[in-house]
């Protein structure tokens, strides 16, 4: 039986929670994939470094309050997150890569990314930073060193829009997609649509796990903006940049205007949409749009995220699912894993891939 020794970077949410999915389904994981997953590094920006080649012991980790954590004094532990050193030179097979998302230049992600790959080392990443700015020169930093580049969390977190397009559109031309990308801004909108003023709704949405402690991204469209890149770009072709994607979001809209909205039939989402040209290009946006009652994504409410794909041959096919959370933007990154052991090592019987992604799913 295989094994892939992992390293993680970033011990927040997301990681710590895949690492709970490894500590309690790691038995189950091998008897239906046929391999094991070990973690042999973490790194954290306020606990430190831990490194253990033969293994961590991840139970009393995840025992410790998420605040409490801290690396030093244990073995193979330090005060520094020594990130670089980490990813170039612990013996992992796969990087995690799961710190916060720079909208600007994608650092220290990029960088993360960037050392793992030329290191030889797999990456799966739910960053959105460096898949949006450098997609394709990590996909050829990827494929010169024979190792997979894997990014399914960057968009919908556990909903796997990317995969959905990518082989269960096979066959169809695509020429745009729609969607509402960002669930804190849409729970927002649903609130303003009670007569909850913006500042009130951020703090409910704060409280609720939805919204991070500065909610700029999501308020402001730069979230969305990032991800209809990766979208356009891995769906439609494009090659696009951040100044290609005109951004507006929804601080402009009172619960007066959610409240008129509503009395005429219509409902404001933030889209975020990308549509390919006739002479080919792509035009992409974010903007609140008052969608009609019959849209497919007006009736998308609370913290859920949806993506319509405009086909030639099915017209339009949407998908709707989380698209935040930490345990289900740590299915991601388990599809990733799954992802990278199909295309490297795996035969084409991927029937054990849909049991478990699907009862990790729900469970």
């Amino acid at each position: 039986m295989g094994r892939y020794d992992l390293a993680l970077i970033g011990f927040g949410g997301v990681n710590r929670a895949l690492a709970e999915l490894i500590a309690a389904r790691g038995d189950r994981f091998a008897e239906e994939l046929g391999f094991t997953l070990r973690v042999v590094a973490i790194t954290d920006l306020r606990a430190g470094s831990l490194v253990d080649t033969a293994g961590i012991d991840l139970a009393p980790l995840l025992a410790a309050e998420p605040g409490e954590l801290s690396f030093v004094g244990l073995p193979g532990g330090s005060a520094e997150p020594r990130n670089k050193w980490v990813i170039r030179e612990v013996p992992a097979d796969i990087v995690v890569e799961a710190t916060f998302t720079n909208p600007n230049d994608g650092e220290p992600a990029l960088s993360h990314v960037r050392w793992a790959l030329e290191s030889g080392k797999h990456v799966c990443t739910t960053n959105k930073g460096p898949v949006a700015l450098a997609g394709s020169e990590l996909k050829r930093l990827a494929a010169e060193h024979g190792v997979s580049f894997e990014f399914e969390g960057s968009v919908l977190s556990g909903t796997p829009i990317l995969r959905t397009a990518q082989r269960l559109l096979g066959g169809l031309e695509i020429t745009g997609v729609q969607g509402i990308m960002n669930g804190t801004s849409n729970y927002i909108l649903g609130r303003l649509e009670e007569g909850i003023e913006l500042p009130a709704a951020v703090a409910q949405a704060q409280e609720l796990g939805y919204a991070e402690a500065d909610p700029t991204a999501d308020i402001e469209g730069h979230d969305v903006q990032l991800k209809v890149m990766i979208l356009a770009n891995e769906v439609l072709g494009a090659s696009l940049r951040r100044e290609d994607v005109s951004c507006e979001g929804i601080a402009g809209i009172t619960p007066q205007d959610a409240q008129d909205t509503i009395s005429k039939g219509l409902r404001w989402k933030l889209v975020g949409s990308a549509a390919r040209r006739p002479d080919g290009t792509v035009e992409a946006r974010v903007a609140p749009v008052a969608l009609p009652a019959h849209h497919a994504l007006a009736g998308i409410s609370g913290p859920v995220n949806a993506v319509a794909f405009h086909t030639d041959l099915l017209g339009t096919v949407t998908v709707s699912g989380p698209g935040a959370g930490r345990t289900e933007t740590a299915y991601a990154l388990l599809s990733d894993i799954i992802a990278i052991h199909q295309h490297h090592h795996a035969d084409d019987d991927t029937a054990p891939l849909h049991r478990v992604l699907q009862e990790t799913h729900r469970g």
